[in-house]
């Protein structure tokens, strides 16, 4: 990241925006101070020194928040609904991200609430995804919770293909997953965050200064379920839940 956040500035670009985790707009921040700079980011930009304020960012740096690991317990919610006879429930979990400790204790608070017994297995690389997946199943896990991680939506093909050999219900943070035959997803609208993401470049490039803009939060978003694969895990959604998807894959 930090070379090609160098290499952006050396070509003197005119903005340079960012996705991801924190690691893109953190190495973009590092290598410029007066090319304007862009985020789509779900950690708060204030707690990682991004930005001074969300109303008033200063600097060179503003974005848009998305709620991402904010939302772990109420995606836990929802797949306990779903499988309220789990005794134990993975939470899958990528350790070298800064959000890691806190989504540890998110979903322990949540787990405990609900009486379920909270796993935690790791993974880093798709390397790690198997033996993680494989922990899971040893320690009778009863269903999973893919924790919020740009990395593990970049490779969720290999995630959703796991929890469908280990017959294993699993919810996800977005959209992606579930249409590629995960069962649940809940979490900011991907595309709409983007959206945001490019208006503020467009402004920026029409002569807006990023101090100018304030944090803006995204604030859409959307529960899917994939029908097919509830029934080829013999699970019934309650029709509370169906009336609250925004979407229901048959």
């Amino acid at each position: 990241m930090p070379a090609l956040a160098t290499e952006l500035v050396r070509r003197q670009v005119t903005v340079i925006a960012t996705g991801g985790a924190e690691f893109p707009p953190l190495a973009a921040s590092a290598a410029t101070k007066t090319i304007p700079i862009v985020f789509v980011l779900g950690l708060d930009p204030v707690k990682l020194g991004l930005v001074s304020s969300f109303a008033r960012p200063v600097g060179n740096i503003t974005g848009i928040h998305m709620f991402t690991s904010a939302l772990e317990n109420k995606r836990f919610g929802l797949l306990h609904e779903i499988v309220p006879n789990a005794k134990a429930v993975a939470a899958l979990i990528d350790p070298s991200r800064a959000v890691a400790q806190a989504q540890v204790a998110e979903l322990a608070e949540a787990a405990k609430d609900a009486g379920v017994h909270l796993i935690v297995v790791n993974a880093t690389t798709e390397a790690d995804f198997a033996p993680a997946f494989a922990k899971a199943i040893e320690d009778g896990a009863g269903a999973m919770q893919v924790c919020a991680n740009p990395s593990f939506l970049a490779m969720r093909e290999q995630l959703v293909a796991l929890a469908v050999r280990h017959r294993l219900p699993t919810i996800y943070e977005w959209r992606e997953f579930t249409h590629g035959g995960g069962l649940l997803s809940y979490g900011t609208d991907l595309a709409d965050a983007y959206r945001l993401e490019g208006g503020y470049v467009a402004k920026i490039l029409k002569g807006a200064k990023p101090a100018d803009l304030p944090i803006m939060q995204s604030t859409k978003f959307e529960f899917v379920i994939n029908l097919k694969t509830a029934n080829a895990l013999g699970l019934q959604i309650p029709d509370k839940l169906l009336a609250l998807a925004d979407e229901a894959i048959e």
